[in-house]
């Protein structure tokens, strides 16, 4: 038996997929990681770490189109280029 509007069967709902359910932290798994990245590398390897992060966040923010995506560029380029200024003073 159909409902009257549509071809849906009456008591029976479309299950949700895994599209709707916890959006808010699955949509931003590059961007977070990006964020911790770039934090690391602002004290260790810069190069690596804040470099990574800057790649992640770019990947991120173009291809994903991921709302965090703009805090983890700012971030991964604080890392990177801190990091390596922090290093210089230290050392010199």
């Amino acid at each position: 038996m159909t409902a009257q509007y549509g071809n849906q069967p009456i008591g029976q709902h479309k299950a949700r997929t895994g599209a709707g359910a916890g959006a808010g932290a699955g949509e931003n798994v590059l961007s977070i990681i990006a964020i911790v990245m770039g934090a690391i590398g602002l004290l260790f390897l810069p190069i690596v770490f804040g470099l990574g992060g800057l790649i992640l966040a770019v990947i991120a923010k173009f291809a994903r189109h991921e709302r965090l995506s703009t805090i983890a560029l700012v971030v991964g380029a604080v890392g990177l280029i801190g990091g390596m200024i922090l290093g210089a003073v230290v050392a010199g």
